[in-house]
C-alpha cells in the first residue's frame, strides 16, 4: 500500500551538524500526524523537508508515491509559525489576494463559515486578537483547498480558551478527510489531535506510534501527588520526585502505596492521583536539560 506522505532515510547537515540524521516515516491520508521534541531537535529542518522548501542532503520524500513535484506543491498548504500579513487591509481583502494565486481554491464562503472569520472580516488586518489572526491565517492555509495541511506551531501564545476554539477548527479539518502534519510544544494538544507522532532529539526519532499505544508501551504506574509539606522527611521507600510543592510518588499498585502512606500517619487530604502523559514521556525520553 502506497503511503500519503513518506520520508525514505532522510537526512540534512549543516557545516558538520546533523540535523536530521536518515529518519525514517510514513504518514496515512486523513490523519494528523505530530512532530515532537525539544528546541534543536531537528524537528523543524524535518518539516521544511517535507514542505518543499529545504532539499534533503540525501534521502527521498515521496508524496502518493512519487517525489515532490509540482502536483504537491498545489494540493499543499502550509501555515508557517510566523507569517507577515499585509498592512491596511481587512481579512476579506487578504483572503482575496491569497486566493488570486492558485489556480484550485476553496470558496471564500467556505473558508469564513469553517474558520470562523464571519464576525471580523471588515476588520484590518494588524487589529486582530491573537486567535482571530491564526484562524486567518488557517484560513489561508486552506485557501487553495489542499489535501494536506502543514501546521508549525499554530497555537503559541493563544489564551486557553482560543487554543481549544482552534482544536475544534483542526478536528472539522481533519473530518473531512484532510490530513495534517502538526509541529507543537504542548504535549496536550498532540495527545487531543494526533493519530501518529513522532518523537525526535538530536536528529533521531526516538519514539513513534500513537500517542496512547506510546504510553502503554513506556508506562506501566500512575502518579501519586502529595503536598510536600505533608510528606515525611527522609522516606525513601517511594519511588518519587520532587515537583515545585508537591511530592510525586510513582506506583504500579495504588492500592498499597495508599496503605503504605496511612501507615506512616501521611495525610491524605491533599492527595491527587494521575494518569501518566505525553509530557511525561517526552522528559522521560529527552530529558530535563533546558535547550535554546
Amino acid at each position: 500500500m502506497i503511503s500519503f506522505l513518506q520520508a525514505d532515510n532522510l537526512t540534512r547537515h549543516y557545516q558538520g551538524v546533523k540535523a536530521v540524521d536518515g529518519i525514517n516515516f510514513s504518514i496515512e491520508q486523513g490523519h494528523c500526524f505530530g512532530l515532537l521534541g525539544p528546541n534543536g531537535a531537528g524537528k523543524t529542518t524535518t518539516v521544511e523537508m517535507l514542505e518543499g522548501i529545504n532539499e534533503p542532503t540525501s534521502g527521498s520524500i515521496f508524496y502518493q508515491g512519487k517525489p515532490l513535484g509540482h502536483r504537491f506543491k498545489d494540493e499543499a498548504g502550509i501555515m508557517f509559525q510566523t507569517t507577515a500579513l499585509q498592512d491596511y487591509i481587512t481579512v476579506h481583502e487578504t483572503l482575496e489576494m491569497f486566493q488570486q494565486m492558485y489556480p484550485r481554491t476553496t470558496p471564500l464562503s467556505d473558508l469564513i463559515e469553517s474558520c470562523s472569520l464571519a464576525e471580523f472580516l471588515d476588520r484590518d488586518t494588524r487589529k486582530l486578537s491573537g486567535g482571530q489572526r491564526q484562524r486567518l491565517l488557517l484560513a489561508v492555509a486552506l485557501v487553495n483547498d489542499p489535501e494536506v495541511i502543514f501546521l508549525d506551531e499554530p497555537t503559541t501564545g493563544l489564551d486557553p480558551q482560543a487554543r481549544r476554539n482552534f482544536w475544534e477548527l483542526l478536528q472539522r479539518i481533519k473530518k473531512r478527510g484532510k490530513t495534517i502534519v502538526l509541529t507543537t510544544h504542548y504535549m496536550e494538544e498532540a495527545y487531543v489531535l494526533c493519530d501518529d507522532i513522532i518523537i525526535m532529539d538530536h536528529g533521531h526519532i526516538i519514539a513513534q506510534g500513537t500517542p496512547k499505544a506510546l504510553l502503554e508501551e513506556h508506562f506501566r504506574d500512575v502518579v501519586l501527588q502529595l503536598p510536600k509539606a505533608d510528606f515525611p522527611a527522609n522516606c525513601v521507600q517511594f519511588q518519587g520526585q520532587e515537583n515545585g510543592d508537591v511530592m510525586e510518588i510513582l506506583s504500579h499498585d495504588v492500592n498499597k502505596t495508599i496503605h503504605q502512606l496511612i501507615e506512616l500517619n501521611v495525610s491524605l487530604v491533599g492527595l491527587r492521583i494521575r494518569q501518566r502523559t505525553l509530557e511525561d514521556l517526552f522528559l522521560a525520553l529527552t530529558g530535563l536539560e533546558l535547550r535554546v
